[in-house]
């Protein structure tokens, strides 16, 4: 045990009880265990205590001199309502213990109760205290990325990199080729190359030349005079037109049809605009920003986009990493989108599990930026698993047993629901060997495909 790490002083155990001899022999088990201990023979005591440096978890029993267990729940809930607390109850205590935890109480054991049993709560309690405490530092760091740049929230080198390129090239006011993968991000970009050039005041035009039918995408893109060609009934002013002292965005530009790829050339080139229906030349001035998730080097190559073209696009190149490449940034991106998502849907955003974090650090993100935040909206939603609803409560009052088998199936199913129907990465979360938790899958009739 020497190796090991010892536990920081944030994860201590305060243990509550009046008895000295109890309080003895918890003290001596647990520390056995690895754990590190403070007892106190009263409520009063252990709450000076608890508000001078807060535990990891509070361990006490319901019946005390003066301050009684559950009055030191109340009290250390008010101060922070995350903080775990395990009462300890005899047996006319119980009913209480149970309407404590309807009350937040992380749990209760009577007694007599098994020392592996006050471990084991021990366990899962420290290990929900560790995932509030670094949800709590991570929405520190967000808070701070949002106050220094909202646009690039990220602490990666890589994400530094990219803040700083972007800055330093929209000052510059040339002409951009944005690189990037799907749901990377390459309107933000675009977006922040506008906003910290000196045309910022001005329109930021965006256009995606793979949305629009060929058809219709030179009407958009140059304008048109009225009757310039059958439907055109008044003259329509372009995107380039409307970009007119700011910058135009056009995204998937590999998309666009060869034939205005000679237009844009030119448009490019010379900085003026013809608009269909009319041979006048209105010149214009605007930062073009493209956008690609292509090699345009290698579809120039294959014919497929125009060489010239690409060359005139390729003069100050800024790619954008894939999310995978920038896993640092990853938590710090989902507890943003999860806050945003839930106070769009007008609910709590919810705790970052351990399954959570398993699965956003293990994915791959092939949808990079996108995928994960539609991954937090149905998070917000509860629907990260698409797990069906539990059956409806019953009406009539419950025995003990059946409150403690309906509270602990409702936490394994929640767990299973973060964790994807893995049993393994649940069994983990919840503290239990794995054999354990597949036994009360199958006793409480929950199939962990049903999760998937």
């Amino acid at each position: 045990m020497s190796g090991e790490p010892q536990p920081d002083r944030s994860e201590r155990i305060v243990f509550v009880d009046d008895e000295e001899d109890v309080r003895r022999a918890n003290r001596q088990s647990l520390e056995l265990d690895g754990f590190s201990v403070e007892t106190f023979e009263t409520a009063e005591a252990a709450l000076a205590a608890i508000r001078a440096e807060p535990p990891g978890v509070v361990v006490t029993d319901v019946r005390l001199p003066g301050m009684d267990g559950r009055a030191l729940f109340e009290r250390v809930r008010a101060d922070d309502p995350d903080l775990p607390v395990i009462l300890i109850t005899g047996h006319g205590d119980i009913s209480m213990a149970v309407a404590a935890m309807r009350g937040g109480a992380y749990d209760f054991l009577a007694k007599p109760y098994p020392a592996d049993s006050l471990m084991g709560s021990v366990r899962r309690a420290l290990y929900h205290r560790r995932l509030v405490l670094e949800n709590r530092r991570l929405n520190a760091r967000l808070d701070a990325a949002i106050e220094e740049d909202p646009a690039f929230l990220g602490i990666s080198p890589e994400i530094v990199r990219l803040r700083r390129l972007v800055r330093d090239v929209a000052s510059a006011d040339v002409d951009v080729l944005v690189l990037g993968e799907t749901g990377s991000g390459k309107e933000v970009v675009a977006s922040a190359l506008h906003r910290w050039s000196r045309r910022t005041s001005k329109n930021f035009v965006a256009m995606n030349c793979g949305a629009l039918p060929d058809s219709v995408v030179e009407s958009e893109l140059f304008g048109h005079e009225a009757g310039a060609f059958t439907g055109a009934l008044k003259r329509r002013v372009g995107r380039i037109e409307h970009a007119q002292g700011g910058t135009l965005f056009l995204d998937e530009i590999e998309s666009m049809p060869l034939a205005l790829q000679v237009k844009l050339l030119r448009v490019l080139q010379e900085r003026v605009v013809e608009p269909l229906g009319t041979n006048e030349r209105r010149p214009v001035d605007m930062r073009v920003v493209s956008a690609t998730k292509v090699d345009l080097g290698q579809e120039a190559a294959a014919g497929t986009f125009r060489d010239d073209l690409y060359h005139r696009l390729n003069v100050v190149t800024v790619s954008i990493p894939p999310l995978r490449e920038r896993r640092e940034d990853i938590l710090l991106l989902f507890q943003h989108f999860l806050v945003r998502a839930a106070a769009r849907f007008g609910r709590e955003p919810p705790p970052v599990t351990g399954a959570m974090r398993d699965h956003l650090t293990r994915h791959s993100w092939p949808g990079n930026v996108r995928e994960l935040d539609h991954f937090a909206e149905r998070c917000a939603l509860g629907l990260a698993g698409q797990a069906p609803p539990d059956a409806p409560a019953p009406t009539t009052a419950l025995t003990l047993s059946e409150q403690v088998e309906r509270f602990e199936r409702g936490l394994i199913r929640e767990e299973l629901i973060m964790a994807g129907g893995d049993v393994r990465v649940a069994a983990e979360s919840l503290g239990v060997p794995r054999k354990t938790l597949y036994d009360k899958i199958a006793r409480y009739g929950l199939a962990p495909t049903d999760f998937r």
